[in-house]
């Protein structure tokens, strides 16, 4: 292919800025931009153009020099045309036919996203862009009528020269995996929006108390208020949610919150040990680098005797993935059951010998049935450990895969869990506290 050639084929049928002339050969030569090459490319017509005026073919030579300075735009043509002293073309209203003249708005377009950024801190960014179908559609046309075998698409190019020219404008890295926000920019109508992209912070919470969930119980009413909820919206006024996250929120001023964590207990049911790993995922942050040594001691100090966090850390979205499956992980319990008859040296020994490396099958608890699907789950049990305590209560430490539920290893829950120690005794038992010792997890 002669590159010269065909450019001046397309300058001859459709006016073209430099970036859309030189995009026709994006992949021809390196180091260079669209707009470098395109320039490149209408010098050397123009030069081409200018030898021939000067030659036996003058009225060719002038031919080409008036389509540069007409649909090539060209400065050096122009001023050509005059030194030769040829009558300049009429000058009318003639934009790109590809971009529209949109490239020359770049810095405009930059600006403009300087000011929407103004108001969130962000390390790394990525520039994304939105176009007319229009424009799309004709540029489609446009490659296909042409026979266009190097070029790149109009969509590319504006992104790379907007993600540049933020770049040098906010001394920020461009990230195209995990940025912090995307600017998405439409050059033809000259809009831009923000995507806000998550916070993410992990660490783990002990409950030290059996009063408070997990996780923010709203009520029926859907947070209107009700005498059921007191007015408040929900149906407890605590949580371990409400106590991480709030002041998180708080201080990243976000625009919404939301908790994970590897698995949950029970209301009544105490998590000790080394805590329970949790995210706390803040949506729309306007802040970044945020104190967490001091959000860890903001939410010691205000959830004191009730919750404890620790180790807190920046995650990322992959974490939540990680820790929803570690929801699997296993699990340590200790666990007080209270028996309708005398227990005997016989009967413990028999709960551990039973209980431990056995695979439990356990159909859906009857008293979560109605909010989870009703089928038969199998966990194992590694080790069960049983010390009694009075002539009818005992202590169990039970270590096993996570999603076991304990209470109903302990009661039966009428057959749903089997094996289990009240059918193995035949002494009807019942959970009278537990607690989670340990959450292990790769």
């Amino acid at each position: 292919m002669d590159v010269l050639a065909k450019a001046y084929e397309l300058l001859s049928k459709y006016p073209l800025c430099d970036h859309c002339l030189g995009r026709q050969f994006a992949s021809l030569g390196y180091s260079m931009e669209n707009n470098v090459r395109g320039a490149a490319l209408k010098v050397s017509l123009t030069m081409q153009a200018n030898d021939l005026a000067a030659a036996e073919k003058e009225i060719e030579g002038i031919k080409q020099l008036k389509v540069l300075a007409v649909n090539g735009f060209s400065i050096i043509a122009q001023e050509t045309l005059k030194r030769l002293k040829k009558r300049l073309p009429k000058q009318t209203d003639i934009v790109c036919h590809l971009c529209e003249g949109k490239f020359e708005l770049i810095s405009s377009l930059i600006e403009k996203t300087q000011t929407v950024l103004k108001d969130y801190e962000f390390t790394t960014f990525l520039v994304g862009i939105e176009l007319p179908t229009a424009v799309e559609e004709r540029e489609d046309e446009f490659k296909a009528t042409q026979n266009i075998q190097h070029g790149e698409s109009i969509r590319h190019e504006f992104g790379r020269v907007l993600g540049k020219a933020l770049a040098k404008a906010t001394d920020k890295e461009a990230e195209y995996i995990k940025p912090d926000v995307v600017a998405i920019i439409n050059p033809f109508e000259g809009n831009v929006r923000l995507q806000i992209n998550p916070l993410f912070v992990g660490g783990r919470y002990r409950k030290l108390v059996r009063t408070i969930p997990q996780s923010e119980w709203f009520c029926s009413c859907r947070g209107r208020g009700c005498p059921k909820c007191s007015g408040t919206g929900k149906l407890y006024s605590e949580s371990v949610e409400a106590y991480t996250s709030k002041p998180l929120l708080e201080v990243a001023e976000g625009v919404e919150s939301f908790f994970h964590a590897s698995g949950r207990e029970d209301i009544d049911v105490r998590m000790l040990g080394t805590g329970r790993p949790f995210i706390v995922e803040i949506s729309k942050p306007k802040r970044r680098s945020v104190d967490l040594k001091q959000v860890e001691a903001t939410v010691n100090a205000v959830a004191v005797g009730k919750v404890e966090v620790s180790e807190l850390h920046f995650a990322s979205k992959d974490a939540v993935r990680h820790l929803k499956k570690g929801e699997g992980a296993q699990k340590e319990y200790r666990l007080l059951a209270e028996f309708e008859k005398d227990l005997t040296v016989e009967g413990l020994r028999l709960i551990e010998q039973t209980l431990s490396g056995v695979l439990i099958k356990q159909q859906t608890p009857l008293r979560v049935v109605h909010r989870r699907a009703d089928i038969v789950r199998e966990r194992y049990i590694y080790k069960l450990e049983v010390k009694k305590v009075t002539l009818k209560r005992a202590l169990l430490l039970i270590r096993c895969q996570g999603g076991l539920y304990v209470k109903e290893l302990v009661s039966g829950d009428e057959g749903r869990t089997v094996p289990n120690v009240s059918a193995l005794l035949d002494n009807p038992a019942k959970t009278l506290k537990l607690d989670v010792l340990n959450v292990i997890m790769e």
